[in-house]
């Protein structure tokens, strides 16, 4: 797999918006009335248009090149998850609850170093922080089974209806502690952690397939984590660390404390 040294350092809470310092989001400039009637003389075709220029900005210019990931990100509505003028930007966007949605790229990114050796087709992926639902959407284009762990009650509720109003109405939506993952479901081929721990949760490890395995995590401090990847081969696991990043705390029994 090739990582390239450019790696945005982002998250669903700081991400480095163009022309702006690391860590800064960049504000909604208009109220909700007008962007409601903004978005409202937006055609589903000018919509499609906005996706493509997305993929290609974004995603093939620096340097993904997975035809089924790029596909899946040319179909999810990105605007039906989020309340923005601008929901293709790149960049981070502030959805319900405090939290925000990353930009397409460190989606697309996560996605692409979490993918199964045999594909995403079939695939069980637990991913913990569920957030708007948009990056549960492009799991389940990938062709994934999806289970979504949100902390949140009121944030896990939105996306439930966001992905069912989007026509994914086959994700499962968990309420709870997400360094507990969902033990239910498991073993998962791919489990994608939104949220950075201080280590890798060891029930997340546990909960992983044996057979090849993959979870990605941002893992470190509060203030600067590495993204993390761990393969599992039996009981045995892999660990490289890719690229610093900056993610908002993954809060519970084995992550950090309120």
């Amino acid at each position: 797999m090739r990582w390239h040294r450019w790696w945005p350092r982002g998250s669903r809470v700081a991400t480095r918006a163009p022309g702006r310092p690391h860590g800064v989001i960049a504000p909604e400039r208009v109220g909700a009335a007008e962007r409601t009637a903004r978005r409202a003389a937006i055609s589903e075709a000018e919509w499609a248009l906005a996706r493509e220029r997305m993929v290609i900005d974004q995603l093939e210019r620096r340097g993904l090149r997975d035809e089924q990931l790029l596909r899946a990100f040319r179909t999810v509505p990105r605007h039906r998850f989020v309340d923005s003028d601008d929901p293709y930007g790149d960049r981070a966007l502030a959805i319900a609850s405090g939290q925000t949605i990353s930009q397409p790229y460190v989606v697309a990114a996560m996605a692409a170093a979490a993918g199964p050796e045999r594909g995403y087709r079939g695939a069980k992926v637990l991913e913990i922080g569920t957030g708007s639902g948009y990056s549960a959407a492009i799991l389940v284009e990938l062709g994934a089974e999806v289970t979504t762990v949100e902390r949140h009650a009121s944030l896990g509720a939105e996306a439930l209806e966001r992905l069912r109003s989007a026509g994914y109405d086959n994700v499962r939506v968990v309420v709870g502690d997400g360094s507990l993952g969902w033990p239910q479901g498991a073993p998962y081929d791919a489990i994608i952690v939104t949220a950075a721990g201080p280590s890798v949760p060891e029930p997340l490890l546990g909960q992983l397939s044996q057979d090849g395995g993959r979870l990605v995590i941002p893992v470190g401090t509060r203030e600067q984590q590495w993204l993390t990847l761990v393969q599992r081969h039996g009981t045995a696991y892999t660990r490289r660390e890719v690229e610093p990043v900056v993610f908002v705390p993954l809060v519970g029994e084995h992550g950090f404390r309120e």
